[in-house]
């Protein structure tokens, strides 16, 4: 099957008719019609039952659906690439983040950013740290942010800022003496709100607990630190969070202090190994880190 037969092919499947697919693809529908006649003549079968002017996919169709879906991904891919190299008269820096970044640090870092490049485009979208690797190595992004180093041979990751794990308290749970000390898992006090159990601080704070002979319970757990933030923040309980997240907290409403002993935790600049970053790509990547590292500085001892 050729490229333009895939695309007919896959628009059919995903909208049943003729006409919708003519649509989808902003085409006649006698276009579509043709090509798909082509298609079928070329595999030497029918792909479609059609039935009162409806398509209706034979199994036959459903397996190369399957097999030819990941190079549809991709010719999409491309065809929106071209039309933005097409369409871009100034540059556009395309950044994906976790979560968690993109709701502590990235407000700063664009409005910083913005200062020198006033005109510039910059598209901002959040995934988890699996998906931006895969969203880098397609060329669909420039630039990724994430606590995590994937350790992916296509992607470098950079370190741009640090600090250390920290628990956060509803205010009121310690004293001002106590709140200027670290925490071990043996001072935590009160319900604890719990990571998912695939996310790596929340591992990492486990592990810390048991080499402590703590094991911890959690009656509430999250998946993104941002609703444990919040939790904290309504007074629901303690959480042991990234220091970007514990420093955007709400200090009216929570207390902080390091845990001990203490655990780095660092912010990644991710980039595809093949694809060095343009100077307004850069440009955005140090306004991050500064801004990453301003808001820790009254936190920091």
């Amino acid at each position: 099957m050729r490229l333009r037969h895939i695309e007919v092919f896959h628009a059919i499947m995903q909208v049943g008719t003729i006409s919708g697919a003519a649509q989808v693809l902003h085409i006649s529908q006698p276009a579509v019609t043709k090509v798909l006649q082509h298609a079928e003549l070329q595999l030497g079968m029918p792909l479609f039952e059609r039935v009162r002017g409806k398509l209706y996919p034979k199994p036959e169709a459903h397996r190369l659906f399957a097999e030819t879906e990941k190079l549809n991904r991709d010719l999409q891919g491309i065809r929106r690439l071209a039309a933005s190299l097409k369409s871009r008269a100034l540059e556009t820096v395309r950044l994906v983040s976790t979560p968690t970044i993109a709701t502590s640090i990235l407000p700063a870092a664009v409005t910083s950013w913005r200062r020198d490049f006033p005109q510039a485009r910059c598209e901002l979208a959040t995934h988890h740290t699996g998906e931006i690797v895969n969203v880098l190595r397609l060329g669909e992004a420039d630039l990724g942010l994430s606590l995590q180093d994937p350790r992916h041979p296509g992607i470098v990751a950079e370190p741009i800022a640090h600090g250390l794990l920290t628990v956060v308290a509803p205010r009121g749970t310690w004293s001002d003496e106590e709140c200027a000390t670290p925490v071990s898992a043996a001072g935590l006090r009160g319900e604890l709100i719990g990571l998912a159990g695939n996310d790596p601080l929340g591992e990492i704070m486990v592990a810390a607990c048991e080499a402590q002979d703590v094991a911890p319970l959690f009656h509430t757990v999250v998946q993104t630190y941002q609703i444990a933030r919040s939790l904290v923040e309504a007074g629901a309980g303690s959480a042991v969070l990234d220091p970007f997240t514990a420093a955007s907290s709400d200090r009216s409403k929570v207390q902080c202090r390091q845990w001990a002993p203490a655990i780095p935790v660092h912010l990644y600049l991710l980039s595809a190994s093949h694809a060095p970053l343009s100077h307004g790509a850069r440009e955005l990547a140090n306004c991050i880190g500064a801004s990453a590292r301003a808001l820790l500085e009254p936190n920091t001892p």
